[in-house]
């Protein structure tokens, strides 16, 4: 029988990070400016770290993990790859089910992977304070581990919706020593704009990035951190799907289809792109692979956003990006998956998508905590809000194979658990839940407000 933990040994954790851009046709279009020409590593340097901006803009297809961050990768990689029998049998499909536990490490959640090089780089190019952004949390609690780890005061602005919904996760980040704001604050004057319009507003991950990223390019010694969406934090993630591929090896078996949640696109880039390299390579195996990017349709970024240059914050502040977008003062509903409530999505998933290599899909909110619920009751597990988006997507495929036949192999990106993300599961319980679809008016008036570029 197929082991139901199929483990790797310290030894097997990654050298080095994969990036896909090697394998591209189409070069990425660049980043540009507010004159709309392409921005240049100096410019960006306001903000990040050389050596992470080298990664940002490289072609190169491997690039080498440091030894310092393999130590403390070490911690809790190689993460297991676990088969999902007991939810199998109680679907009654022929499909196997295989999981990717990301909840292993100290912050619970796929995002140490990128925060602790993130760190460590920042470190050695001699940073003295991070800022960055969050949304459901998970990302602030991992770069405040990481940034304790490399003794960087971390500060984070939380988005307000989040900071009220998930206190334990704002605990977690001043325990590693980080400070942290409900966002949007008086502190920045993007923040202090957005409260003048609205005293109200529950924020957006947009707006907490224009709030971090003013602070980082007001002060010399600070550098911003980004927990998804950039090239150099999808590169980091995929030591997850580098593992995975050894881990299927051990068991002679190879995924049909991959599913990952996606926001900014960070963990569905870690499951999804060194399969998408075998594919790339011509290898047999994956010849008919399917890798699918799952989100909320709530905040339909992929399946019903527009393929443009747009800005990755609310104020304007970053460069502009090539991506589906919903445009960028798009103001997501107040869903429980707070980690998938942003207006865009990662340029290279995006021009993968638009290249038609990979597929997207939406799902209603009621729904994802259903399959949450189904998948704790069989595999012990409780997902995080945003993993149920991928593990529903995942559910759905081994029922259409029960009613077709076909014994196909499923891989899913469960990114993290969700022990401090109870409070929304009372709400589905209590049945305070409701499912979102955005309007389609209210994002044709976003768009109207793109950057004219080109």
């Amino acid at each position: 029988m197929t082991p139901l933990r199929v483990q790797l040994e310290q030894d097997d954790i990654p050298t080095h990070w994969y990036n896909i851009v090697a394998d591209f046709k189409n070069p990425p279009l660049p980043p540009l400016g507010p004159d709309g020409n392409p921005v240049s590593p100096e410019q960006m340097a306001a903000i990040f770290p050389m050596p992470l901006l080298e990664q940002e803009m490289s072609a190169q297809r491997w690039i080498e993990i440091p030894d310092e961050v393999r130590q403390i990768y070490a911690q809790w990689r190689p993460s297991p790859l676990c088969r999902a029998l007991r939810l199998e049998q109680a679907l009654g499909t022929p499909a196997k089910i295989f999981y990717k536990y990301e909840g292993v490490s100290p912050a619970g959640s796929h995002k140490p992977n990128s925060a602790v090089p993130q760190a460590y780089f920042n470190k050695i190019a001699g940073t003295k304070k991070l800022t960055t952004e969050t949304g459901a949390g998970q990302w602030g609690c991992s770069i405040a581990l990481a940034g304790q780890m490399f003794g960087l005061p971390v500060r984070v602005f939380m988005v307000k919706v989040s900071y009220e919904q998930k206190p334990f996760r704002r605990s977690m980040m001043q325990t590693w020593g980080a400070e942290v704001f409900a966002s949007p604050t008086n502190i920045t004057q993007a923040g202090r704009d957005a409260l003048a319009k609205d005293p109200n507003n529950q924020g957006s991950l947009g707006l907490a990035i224009s709030e971090a990223v003013e602070e980082a390019a007001a002060d010399p010694n600070t550098c911003y951190t980004l927990g998804s969406v950039l090239n150099h934090v999808l590169l980091h993630q995929t030591v997850i799907g580098l593992e995975a591929k050894k881990q299927f090896e051990k068991i002679g078996l190879y995924p049909d289809v991959v599913f990952g949640p996606c926001g900014g696109g960070s963990s569905f880039a870690g499951i999804a792109f060194p399969f998408l390299a075998d594919k790339a390579a011509g290898d047999k195996r994956a010849t008919n692979l399917r890798c699918v990017a799952v989100e909320p349709t709530s905040c339909p970024t992929l399946t019903k956003g527009h393929y443009a240059y747009d800005y990755g914050d609310v104020s304007g502040y970053t460069p502009i990006m090539k991506m589906y977008t919903l445009g960028h003062d798009f103001m997501p509903p107040g869903i429980h998956a707070g980690g998938l409530r942003y207006h865009g999505a990662s340029p290279l998933i995006s021009q993968l998508l638009h290249e038609k290599l990979i597929e997207a899909q939406s799902v209603a909110q009621i729904g994802t905590f259903e399959a949450g619920v189904q998948f704790a009751c069989a595999e012990g597990i409780i997902p995080a809000p945003e993993s149920c988006h991928g593990i529903r997507a995942a559910i759905d495929e081994a029922l259409r194979c029960k009613i077709s036949g076909e014994p196909k192999v499923i891989l899913v990106n469960v990114t993290g658990h969700g022990h401090f993300d109870m409070s929304s599961y009372d709400k589905y319980f209590a049945g305070k839940l409701e499912d979102y679809d955005y309007p389609a008016e209210a994002i044709a008036n976003s768009l109207q407000h793109l950057p004219k570029v080109g």
